[in-house]
């Protein structure tokens, strides 16, 4: 590992935060970030798409007052983490494996990280595939949580029907490194009616982070990107629930990801939890005090109830 930036200046989270670089098995420089350690344990953030480590540094704050330190990473083709060659601001890989690569990397240096055990994974969104890849890979984690993670993929009528059709022709028509339909590059969100957020402290938030580090923007996925997330989201729904507890927010007004997905999931995976979150949109940890503070203290009794439950079954 080598020392990487780590933004302070609009993280806001807990002093003495550290980032580092890695190198995945193809050559791929990723950062990861490090907050302080907690005494109660780690956990291990899997951010979304477009996402970096320094969004998560309020939460990081929280969980400390909980008593857990945080770990964070920026995947390939986002955050500080090297991009695509042809086109930095598009979100792009051939498969998700290469996500796997990405664990495998930061897996490599857990212990060198010396974050307190135990470790839970939580996986937001596009991390949230990432994360049940992970967990069936072995990632060891005591628990994982998960906010509207993308176990699949919401899309329109018309993309559903024409959806084959735009992905059989892509490759060999050599379209698939151009943005999805309706998709494109960076741009600045409005707050009215954003799918993201109802907190407009937590919006400015986001959107003033990027504003000052233009370096962060992400715009749309590929073509190849989209294809390769519909192929891996529906072999993980395929699969039989790994053997850990598993905790999941999903809010009401969730407009990006597949809800059935979740709620099948959920319901499939013995001793899950699914805890649906009124009024909450797709950043469920990016809402207001009134609705994240809830959900915070939810993961922290969580993990404590998770650890308890284990010490009397040995």
């Amino acid at each position: 590992m080598e020392p990487a930036p780590f933004l302070q200046d609009i993280a806001e989270g807990p002093e003495g935060a550290k980032a580092h670089w890695l190198r995945a098995r193809d050559g791929t420089r990723l950062r990861v970030g490090v907050w302080p350690a907690g005494p109660k344990g780690t956990i291990l953030m899997f951010p979304g798409r477009t996402e970096y480590i320094e969004k998560y540094g309020r939460l990081a704050g929280e969980l400390a007052d909980h008593g857990y330190g945080m770990l964070a990473m920026d995947w390939r083709g986002q955050g500080l983490s090297d991009r695509p060659a042809h086109r930095r601001d598009m979100g792009h890989v051939v498969s998700f494996d290469e996500y796997r690569e990405d664990v495998d990397a930061l897996r490599a240096v857990l212990d060198q990280l010396d974050l307190p055990k135990p470790w839970f994974l939580l996986g937001h969104s596009m991390g949230g595939a990432i994360g049940l890849r992970a967990i069936y890979d072995g990632l060891p984690v005591s628990g994982v949580i998960f906010s509207s993670p993308m176990w699949g993929i919401r899309m329109s009528g018309f993309l559903k029907a024409i959806s084959g059709v735009v992905m059989g022709l892509s490759k060999p028509l050599g379209l698939d490194k151009n943005f999805a339909p309706t998709t494109g590059p960076a741009a600045a969100m409005e707050y009215n009616d954003n799918p993201l957020t109802n907190d407009r402290d937590m919006f400015n938030y986001m959107e003033g982070q990027v504003a000052q580090h233009p370096e962060l923007a992400l715009g749309g996925p590929s073509i190849r990107w989209v294809n390769a997330a519909l192929e891996e989201t529906a072999a993980l729904m395929e699969m039989d629930p790994p053997d850990l507890p598993m905790l999941v927010f999903l809010g009401t007004d969730e407009r990006i990801v597949e809800t059935p997905a979740i709620h099948t999931r959920a319901a499939s995976w013995p001793g899950s939890r699914l805890q649906q979150i009124d009024g909450g949109r797709h950043e469920i940890l990016m809402e207001g005090d009134a609705m994240r503070g809830p959900v915070v203290k939810m993961i922290a009794d969580w993990c404590a109830e998770v650890l308890t439950v284990k010490r009397k079954t040995g």
